[in-house]
């Protein structure tokens, strides 16, 4: 992202306290992101989305990318859920993995929901993929190192008990805070027109190197075998609440763009 731009979005939101075997954000975070997004979508692509859905909310096809790595033949779709970085490097600068990413599973599922000569199936499974990389790729361990599995590989202690970083971003914030999806989502920041604009400017990669500022800033926040409590939460849990709005604006954003 742009510096102008993640200066921008830092004002508005940090005036508060301040890998394949993933989580990602977890159901409820994915959820709460896919309902915040229905909130922004145009009539017009609201049509469009519960025509391609059948019905189904954005909210409850959030989590199919997970549901289906269950199955071998969706295998090749593990590595677009997160991209590996070095703490000091843009996305531009970062190896490219050879099976994709999150930036090019994205891309992917943009480009097929734009062709007029794609099946219908195909543009449901990838609607259904697309809500929920744009869930993952602002959650800032995904956007993490290599050597430690953007933090899967990195223990600590939730309230005396084992796990480790990635999940405490994914998961355990979310669930300690014991709010429904649909409370997370209805207690959304009031954001002003301006702030919402900002939100969506940029692009995909520019997304992906504004979250990984978060990244060094997570990374940073914990020593191994830390055991990490209701402080943590107290510091950390508001950049949870932002990622999910940002991400489900964002999402909403791209859809607008597709079906409007």
């Amino acid at each position: 992202m742009k510096l102008k731009l993640f200066l921008l979005i830092s004002f508005f939101f940090m005036s508060k306290p301040a890998a394949e075997d993933t989580l990602f954000w977890g159901q409820n975070g994915h959820r709460a992101t896919g309902k915040i997004a229905e909130g922004h979508l145009t009539k017009r692509a609201k049509r469009k989305i519960d025509k391609l859905l059948q019905g189904q909310s954005l909210a409850f096809v959030s989590t199919y990318a997970d549901e289906i790595k269950a199955d071998r033949a969706f295998r090749k779709y593990s590595s677009w859920h997160y991209v590996n970085m070095g703490l000091n490097e843009s996305y531009a600068d970062a190896a490219k993995n050879p099976n994709g990413d999150i930036v090019t599973g994205i891309n992917k599922c943009i480009s097929v929901l734009k062709d007029d000569n794609s099946l219908e199936a195909d543009k449901a499974f990838h609607l259904k993929m697309l809500v929920h990389f744009i869930g993952d790729l602002h959650q800032p361990m995904h956007i993490g190192q290599r050597e430690d599995k953007g933090g899967n590989t990195i223990q600590v202690q939730w309230f005396g008990k084992g796990t480790n970083l990635h999940s405490v971003w994914d998961t355990k914030m979310i669930e300690n805070w014991n709010m429904s999806y649909l409370e997370l989502a209805d207690n959304a920041r009031d954001l002003s027109k301006k702030q919402i604009a900002a939100i969506k400017e940029g692009t995909i990669v520019d997304w992906v190197n504004e979250v990984h500022q978060l990244t060094k800033k997570v990374y940073g926040s914990v020593k191994k075998g830390e055991n990490l409590r209701y402080r943590y939460s107290y510091d950390h849990f508001s950049i949870v609440r932002d990622q999910l709005q940002i991400g489900g604006i964002r999402l909403a954003k791209i859809l607008n763009d597709i079906f409007s």
